[in-house]
């Protein structure tokens, strides 16, 4: 007698359920270390849960621009501003227009608020201007002799110049302070051209001697100097010996005049702390031909963090011309001001002229959060419009936390009416249903907490709608998969067959379902801002991970219950009964009895 043949393997078995939960939990540990060892815990919180700051920014008319504020000026506003809040490492932030003229900007807890109202706050108008002279920020006494201004070209003088031979703490930007003879040097960084070293100072044999150096009586005779402009540079002067820069109000109505003044003006400005104030000439390179800035690890120039600049076309043309020109110049006048809203911002050095449209900035102080900054509004710096600050608010957590109580309490009392209806319906198929969403639970929170540090997720209160909703949609996919073997057990087959012949049919189901809501939330996240795209963001990534928790949990898990008497016996608690589900007789192969042919003799 033959020996029977042994059957083959389904095609739709998984030979080894148990590799695919390890590789799951692995994940959830790795997971859960990662969360650990970041020293974040907790998922980062909206504004609308965690409180923060609200601004309430006014469109102004700019000189010359009198219709500026329009319905596409303010849109594109709220774009760079988005952009540049995004850039700050905030995120869930909410920027958006209110009436004609006014934008709101809502950034949660966890920023620091000066570094808001800095990087928020001052979002008009960029220029690059020429530094003529700068001194200490306190209120002086005019000098005797006008300090000349720089012309359209970002020339000056020769003969006005500071009165004094430059020394290597003048020229390495080393330090900020004005030297005893009377000259400057740039402590904010300094521009190069692309690969130049940070090292090119000028040596003390390159200097020039202190006996060439043109001296305090060397000023601009009335006569060799246009009436005009020698009168320009007497008022520039008393302007900078009036300057006080030492306080906020101060240096508010400084910053409010310089931002006023149009371009092709000379102007006296602060800096950001009130040290220094300057002497600025006319701009020659605007926020707008700036393409984009970043901040890097200078790793092959020496190491250190330098902002590296790539200009548009056209204003890579102005770069080169106005960096040549200052080149030429003798500290500070070989220097440039990054000035945002009538504020120097930087104010590096010109070692040479900067062709091919790309520079960067590096400074012996540089750190990384003051070259992100500076990189920022490099980056984002040039709005179409100008704006104040006219509100500023602590926008308080409560209210939110009231919400997210009622919304956690609506999602535990639809969590435990699924949980009963699993128990009540399927019995003992709930608890494979209770252990998976376990799981989605795990990975979910720990990728938000992970999220939070890496891209800046926040979780605000349409987030949390959307985990909750997920709830359902991870549910829906056990039940497709469950009916689907209570299915082929009504057929009449056991519960191992059932098992792999139901999975291929519920994959299909499964696949479909979550695709769908995928597409839908990749859609509402495209299409919508603020904190809709949190209730989209979550509900796509919830989609994401019930489909990788029922490939690689939930049909294995079944394929090892499968296998427990329990189960495979049908007991009348595990939900597979085969009587309570009116299954049919066991399928069984016919069998055929050989039967020899009779003897026609005896019949």
């Amino acid at each position: 007698m033959a020996a029977p043949k042994k059957g083959r393997r389904s095609s739709g078995s998984q030979g080894r359920p148990g590799r695919a939960l390890v590789a799951i939990l692995v994940a959830i540990v790795a997971l859960t270390a990662g969360m650990f060892i970041s020293g974040h815990t907790k998922p980062r919180l909206g504004i609308d849960l965690a409180g923060g700051t609200s601004f309430t920014l006014e469109a102004k008319n700019q000189p010359g621009k009198p219709n500026a504020i329009n319905s596409d000026n303010m849109n594109t506003a709220v774009n760079i501003i988005e952009r540049r809040v995004n850039g700050l490492g905030v995120s869930e932030a909410e920027v958006q227009t209110q009436g004609d003229k006014h934008i709101i900007v809502n950034i949660p807890k966890g920023m620091d608020a000066k570094q808001a109202r800095t990087q928020v706050g001052t979002t008009a108008q960029l220029y690059f201007r020429p530094v003529v002279t700068y001194t200490d920020g306190k209120k002086t006494k005019p000098t005797a002799s006008p300090t000349p201004t720089a012309t359209g070209t970002g020339k000056s003088n020769d003969k006005g110049k500071a009165s004094s031979t430059p020394t290597a703490t003048a020229t390495s930007g080393a330090t900020g302070t004005p030297s005893a003879s009377g000259a400057s040097s740039s402590s904010q960084g300094r521009a190069v051209s692309e690969g130049l070293k940070a090292d090119k100072t000028p040596s003390a044999s390159e200097s020039p001697k202190a006996s060439e150096s043109p001296k305090a009586t060397e000023t601009p005779k009335a006569t060799e100097t246009p009436k005009g402009e020698s009168s320009k540079a007497d008022d520039l002067t008393k302007q900078l010996a009036d300057l006080e820069c030492t306080t906020p109000a101060d240096r508010a109505k400084a910053r409010e005049k310089a931002a006023n003044a149009k371009p092709s003006d000379s102007v006296v400005a602060c800096d950001r702390d009130g040290s220094r104030k300057f002497i600025l000439g006319p701009s020659q390179v605007e926020g707008t031909d700036v393409k984009n800035a970043a901040s890097v690890y200078d790793s092959q120039g020496g190491g250190g963090w330098i902002v590296e600049l790539n200009f548009t076309g056209k204003g890579g043309k102005k770069w080169a011309k106005v960096t040549g020109e200052l080149a030429k110049q003798q500290p500070p006048q070989n220097q440039f001001a990054i000035v945002l809203d009538g504020e120097v911002y930087s104010d590096p050095r010109v070692d040479e002229s900067i062709v091919g449209g790309r520079a960067q900035i590096s400074g012996p102080d540089f750190d990384q959060k003051n070259t992100s900054d500076l990189a920022n509004v490099l980056s984002y710096g040039a709005l179409p419009l100008s704006f104040d600050i006219a509100d500023e608010t602590t926008v308080s957590a409560a209210l939110g936390g009231e919400q997210l109580e009622a919304g956690l309490i609506a999602g535990a009392i639809g969590l435990a009416l699924v949980v009963v209806y699993l128990v009540v319906y399927y019995r003992g198929l709930a608890l494979i249903a209770l252990a998976s969403l376990a799981v989605s639970a795990a990975l979910s929170y720990t990728i938000m907490v992970l999220l939070g540090p890496g891209i800046g997720f926040a979780l605000n209160l349409p987030a949390v709608c959307g985990a909750i909703v997920a709830i359902g949609i991870t549910a829906d996919s056990f039940i497709v998969y469950f009916e689907r073997i209570r299915d082929e057990i009504r057929e009449g087959r056991t519960l191992r067959p059932a098992v792999e012949r139901g999975w291929p049919r519920a994959r299909r189901t499964i696949l479909v379902s979550d695709f769908v809501s995928f597409l839908a939330a990749a859609v509402l996240y495209i299409v919508t801002v603020g904190k809709v795209q949190g209730f989209a963001f979550t509900l796509g990534l919830t989609t994401l991970l019930d489909v990788v928790v029922v490939f690689l949990f939930t049909k294995p898990l079944m394929t090892i219950l499968a296998r427990r008497k329990f189960f495979a016996s049908g007991h009348p608690w595990s939900g597979l009964d085969p009587r309570r589900l009116g299954a049919k007789p066991p399928l069984r192969r016919s069998r055929t009895t050989a039967t020899a042919p009779a003897d026609p003799k005896e019949a």
